[in-house]
């Protein structure tokens, strides 16, 4: 990969290569814009297969933290940190350590915590060296898990796509495919079931499967066949990539709404997506309810007003579907639109100058 033309092409400001000897860590932080503040993004754990693709993972996933943020109201930058190693067997307190004197010498630029195969209790560890992390849990100051308010946030997308769709905000009845059963796919299963939904989830650990069907009633089916599920709503809930040239044709959905980030491989399956007649809600609005938790952190926080942003995720997603409708456009370009025009606000009114102005 050519570093520098991928961060130009992306918008990437800083890219950032961590090793520490003692403890084995290998570790990729990148910072994609702080136009709106410092960064702000989660730090996930993965046995990469390459460098080249944590590189990738890492860059696309701090872009779309930055329109994550853009898009909820949040005066943050986009953000990632990415681990190579092993979830499972690479856990260490010299590791979380050493990742948290790497976090510190960004002095404030950068906040991280938990994300897909590192949890809060990790960060804990990270806690002695820096104090530039969220999402911690409860009894060392953090908000604690996000899983939950940030199925919320899919839950208020999903129903801002059946009011699109149907006239009407109700998963009575209805059919939702989950793909992933982790701490946001279990609460979004949670909350279907709950609503009335007629559930099928899968994921690639049986054994959690096992434990949600007997706990929830719920349908289980094939973690990689789920995609093609005739059903009313996919909610992917995994990892990105989701939607892609070998999936497109095999939808069965009328709607895709989930957690999983970076859901499409590029944004011309909006497009796509558009042509098919299925609804698309962007997974940088609709996974949000995390983010606004573990920003919130960093003001004071209020679990009132977390839940009262997080409301606010339908509002704004029937508005981009209306508008899409309106325009002729995908929500994605839409969507986009919305960042683009955070963006570009905040860069006028900030030309004003005051006393604190660097």
């Amino acid at each position: 990969m050519e570093i520098f033309k991928e961060m130009e092409k992306r918008g990437h400001e800083q890219v950032i290569f961590n090793f520490d000897k003692a403890s084995g860590l290998k570790a990729i932080i990148a910072i994609h814009d702080t136009t709106l503040g410092p960064a702000l993004g989660g730090c996930r754990m993965l046995p990469y297969a390459s460098e080249d693709a944590a590189l990738d993972d890492v860059l696309r996933l701090s872009e779309g933290m930055t329109y994550k943020a853009a898009v909820a109201g949040l005066d943050f930058g986009g953000g990632k940190t990415v681990i190579i190693g092993d979830p499972a067997t690479e856990k260490t307190e010299a590791l979380f350590r050493a990742l948290g004197r790497f976090i510190e010498t960004l002095k404030g630029r950068y906040s991280t915590g938990e994300d897909v195969g590192t949890t809060g209790d990790d960060f804990v560890y990270s806690l002695r060296e820096t104090q530039h992390l969220v999402g911690l849990p409860k009894a060392y100051g953090g908000a604690g898990d996000t899983g939950d308010i940030t199925a919320e946030g899919v839950m208020n997308a999903i129903h801002a796509a059946l009011t699109y769709r149907f006239e009407s905000p109700s998963l009575e009845g209805r059919t939702i495919a989950i793909q992933g059963l982790g701490k946001v796919g279990y609460h979004l299963a949670k909350r279907a079931v709950t609503e009335g939904a007629h559930v099928i989830a899968a994921d690639i650990n049986p054994q959690l499967v096992g434990k949600v069907v007997s706990e929830l009633g719920i349908e289980p089916a094939d973690p990689w066949g789920i995609v093609e599920t005739s059903c009313d709503v996919l909610s992917p809930c995994a990892l990105g990539n989701v939607i892609n040239e070998e999936t497109i044709e095999r939808l069965q959905c009328k709607i895709v709404a989930g957690s999983a980030n970076n859901q499409l491989k590029d944004r011309s399956f909006g497009d796509r997506l558009k042509e098919r007649g299925i609804t698309y809600a962007p997974d940088f609005i609709a996974n949000a309810g995390g983010l606004i938790q573990v920003a919130d952190e960093l003001h004071d926080y209020r679990v009132e007003r977390v839940r009262h942003q997080v409301d606010n995720i339908y509002d704004l997603m029937l508005a981009i579907f209306q508008e899409a409708e309106r325009d002729n456009l995908s929500t994605v370009t839409v969507a986009m639109k919305t960042v683009e025009e955070r963006l570009s606000l905040y860069h006028a009114i900030h030309r004003i100058y005051t006393r604190s102005s660097s």
